[in-house]
């Protein structure tokens, strides 16, 4: 299959970060429900939303209360909903939520559906931030142990990346090296602090590796944390690069959006032909990068 329709859904939180947990999370999947169903209506193939996507961005509180976030995966209630809507929609869906693996040991992660609705696996955010104002990931998320897998879906070979992940070039080079034709990237991201790489490294890293790159990002302000923590607003703005680096679709700054955009898989054999990259690397000279 050389096309396959790609949607991407950026999404205000609905309500508050004083809000337990589990309302918050019933209260964002209704929002997103409409959404999903219009992406199977307008037959989006491969599906994905923003970074922890059943709640708030939370790291900012450093509260223990957001463990209760957390669900397992594939046998958590999001996970097996995301199944029930893939099989409906022959859609593969994305799924990022935050991960229980066990009492007391706990993930970013994203699971990957298939169109038929089977779980096919799931990625852990590898690189994880403490960085101001705010994202303090280390105190709720434990570093990804699962490596860069490719998952082989019905419409494309598909990896994912998690936000902070995106500043690091390795891991874009280890999933295309594993086969990778297009790549998520589920994010929280603010204005201030990273609007301007946001247009500067997926595209670059889809340049160089020669493949699709959806970035996704949620809206607006969440309470208390942008009043007590200056957090800032997140910005949207998602959008789909392809392999020459060039965003062919984007959504807006500040609204609740399903972006929804066609993309063309013999771009990237075109592309790594033309530029031949991989043909050109020296793995053999790279030791220094990983000595330590």
């Amino acid at each position: 299959m050389s096309k396959v329709k790609c949607g991407l859904i950026q999404m205000a939180l609905k309500g508050d970060g004083n809000m337990q947990p589990e309302e918050i999370r019933d209260r964002m999947i209704e929002a997103h429900i409409p959404y999903i169903e219009d992406a199977g209506k307008q037959g989006v193939q491969v599906l994905c939303f923003q970074e922890v996507f059943t709640q708030p961005y939370f790291c900012p509180s450093q509260d223990r209360k957001w463990y209760a976030a957390a669900e397992r995966i594939p046998d958590g209630p999001t996970v097996q909903l995301m199944r029930e809507y893939a099989q409906k929609y022959n859609m593969v869906i994305v799924v990022p939520i935050y991960e229980e693996q066990m009492t007391g040991v706990y993930y970013n992660t994203a699971a990957v559906i298939d169109a038929d609705g089977k779980y096919l696996g799931k990625y852990r955010k590898t690189h994880i931030p403490q960085v101001d104002p705010g994202f303090y990931e280390k105190f709720f998320f434990k570093p990804g142990d699962l490596g860069y897998p490719v998952f082989e879906t019905a419409y494309l070979k598909l990896g994912v990346y998690i936000c902070y992940d995106r500043h690091f070039p390795e891991g874009w080079r280890a999933l295309a090296l594993n086969g990778a034709e297009y790549i998520v990237n589920p994010s929280a991201t603010v204005a201030g602090l990273s609007k301007y790489l946001w247009e500067l490294e997926q595209p670059a890293s889809a340049a160089a590796n020669g493949v699709f790159i959806g970035a996704i990002n949620r809206i607006g302000t969440e309470e208390p944390w942008a009043s007590t923590m200056n957090m800032g607003e997140f910005y949207g703005s998602s959008y789909i690069v392809n392999p020459r680096g060039a965003i062919e679709a984007q959504a807006s700054y500040g609204d609740d959006e399903l972006l929804v955009h066609e993309i063309d898989l013999d771009m990237v054999r075109e592309v790594r032909d033309t530029w031949q990259f991989f043909r050109d690397r020296r793995p053999e000279t790279y030791g220094p990068l990983t000595d330590g």
